[in-house]
């Protein structure tokens, strides 16, 4: 496993997954396909196909966390009620049902409420696990109120509260822009080098909170390759690989302007 570090091959995620040890990752940060059928690599002839093999990977993903590893899945949240239950069946620890905000575009429908989030699952393999806290920590959002606390405290349960200067504690609810939607020129959408890139400040939200230095992230759906990228500039070591080439590619080319 050691010449797999800080490379990306290509490969297909479950032969990837299988040349690894046992429990050998601190944190599995893990974009699959959605079953949206977007691209070929997006495209299961049915649902069951689909979660049969999503469950394949899981399963893998079980074996190569540590004791103390974290996983992390992104999905639609329909995906992710059916990956929540199986994950917890497998005898993981359910941490954080985190919806993700993407403050992304317009989409229309009178049928049932506007779409605009994607669900993000948190799991750790035991009740002893990494959670850098103070690392996430965001902006307060009353900030005139904040402002009053900063000198004269504001008094809860006898106590008197002050405001933390690194901001307050991250919740469950995450107002990132989407790169689709941040990349936008006069308005429109552009053509990415991928379908689905992950915002990067996203990303480092959570290799901050569930990994420390020098620690072990995987990714074996690379795509644009963010959560390698992210990962080398927070001093980890990654081990990350994708079935596209292109995709690959441009990882590869990413890691290099880090150099």
């Amino acid at each position: 496993m050691i010449n797999m570090i800080n490379k990306v091959s290509t490969s297909d995620c479950l032969r990837y997954l299988r040349k690894l040890e046992n429990e050998c990752v601190d944190l599995a940060v893990i974009d699959p396909p959605y079953n949206l059928k977007k691209a070929t690599w997006d495209t299961f002839k049915s649902e069951e196909e689909f979660l049969e093999f999503t469950f394949r990977w899981m399963t893998e993903i079980i074996r190569i966390l540590k004791p103390t590893g974290s996983f992390y899945v992104f999905n639609t949240p329909y995906n992710c009620a059916h990956f929540l239950t199986f994950l917890v069946d497998q005898g993981l620890q359910f941490r954080n049902w985190i919806t993700w905000d993407k403050r992304d575009g317009f989409t229309s429908t009178k049928k049932k409420y506007n779409g605009g989030q994607e669900t993000i699952l948190f799991f750790t393999k035991t009740d002893s696990y990494t959670f850098n806290a103070d690392d996430i920590r965001v902006p307060y959002e009353s900030k005139q109120r904040i402002k009053h606390a900063e000198t004269k405290g504001i008094l809860k349960d006898g106590k008197r509260w002050y405001p933390n200067p690194a901001g307050k504690l991250c919740g469950e609810v995450w107002h990132i822009s989407s790169e689709r939607h941040k990349n936008k020129v006069d308005g429109k959408v552009v053509k990415m080098a991928h379908l689905t890139p992950k915002p990067s400040e996203m990303i480092e939200r959570i290799i901050k909170a569930s990994s420390n230095t020098n620690d072990i992230v995987l990714d074996c759906f690379a795509g644009s390759g963010t959560t390698a990228v992210v990962a080398k500039q927070l001093n980890r070591s990654f081990l990350c690989c994708d079935s596209n080439k292109t995709y690959v590619a441009l990882t590869r080319k990413r890691l290099k302007q880090l150099q």
